[in-house]
């Protein structure tokens, strides 16, 4: 869903990706855009006042009120005269190397025909947690030796297998391994995370701002999506307190335009790991 705010002759566009686990759907989105009332769009001094009344208009609706987050960005930073990563003053030649998705799939035809359409990229994310994680990374490295980025979407339940698991893919020039377990078995996880060999970065554990300290000793780092966490503001939030935190940051995405995806862009010189 795309939204559009207009006013003083500039238009900023935002957006809302609704994937089935965020419990949001075309109909939630628009109930939450209909209370939404800006009785005029924000200077910068104001902006983090009106999104924090945005946020109070209802608990959940977090890809809705993205949507305004990302529209109100882009209106005022074109307002303005510049992209958020200058007003930020961040530099873009940090931005770090974008990946590639390998969904999880049966035939090895299919993945080796993957391969080869992410011939452009340098890092391939490769989806795993059903019974043959084994054979779609040996049939990927039967093409490629490019790093890899596991995310098994909590898809392993058994913390010795978990831990198996993650032991061969290190063998495998794996760079790290993105929420192995269910988001609920927390000491399970904290027990990986003290053997793993890789990296564990948390995605489904972490959605808004105060799940970052949760994360802090479950995890090495965390998965910051606008989608999850309301926008860019909180994003913003997010990657300050895991840098204080000591967590490792990976800025990642849903299943959205180059709407968002260009919002997000404007935060990745200051992450790791970039999946957009």
């Amino acid at each position: 869903m795309l939204v559009e705010i207009e006013q003083d002759g500039f238009v900023g566009y935002g957006e809302a990706s609704m994937p089935p686990y965020l419990g949001e759907s075309h109909e939630t989105a628009s109930a939450f855009l209909s209370k939404v009332n800006l009785k005029s769009s924000p200077d910068l001094p104001a902006l983090e006042d009106v999104l924090k009344e945005v946020n109070t208009l209802a608990p959940a609706n977090h890809a809705a009120k993205a949507a305004v987050d990302i529209a109100l960005h882009d209106w005022l930073g074109k307002k303005m005269g510049k992209a958020w990563h200058e007003l930020w003053h961040l530099d873009p030649t940090k931005t770090p190397v974008t990946s590639f998705t390998i969904g999880i799939e049966k035939v090895k035809e299919v993945v080796r025909q993957k391969v080869r359409e992410a011939e452009p990229y340098k890092i391939l994310k490769v989806k795993l947690g059903g019974d043959n994680d084994r054979e779609i990374i040996e049939t990927i490295r039967e093409l490629t030796n490019k790093p890899i980025r596991v995310d098994v979407n909590q898809g392993w339940k058994d913390k010795s297998h978990a831990l198996k698991m993650i032991e061969w893919l290190a063998t495998m020039n794996v760079e790290l391994v993105e929420q192995p377990m269910p988001k609920e078995m927390v000491d399970d996880c904290v027990w990986l995370k003290e053997r793993s060999p890789l990296p564990i970065i948390g995605d489904e554990s972490v959605v808004r701002l105060p799940d970052v300290r949760k994360a802090a000793g479950v995890y090495h780092g965390i998965n910051i999506k606008l989608m999850k966490c309301t926008g860019m503001r909180e994003a913003m939030e997010m990657i300050h307190l895991a840098r204080k935190l000591g967590l490792a940051v990976m800025l990642g995405c849903m299943t959205e335009t180059s709407c968002a995806i260009s919002a997000a862009a404007q935060l990745s010189p200051l992450v790791d790991y970039a999946d957009l």
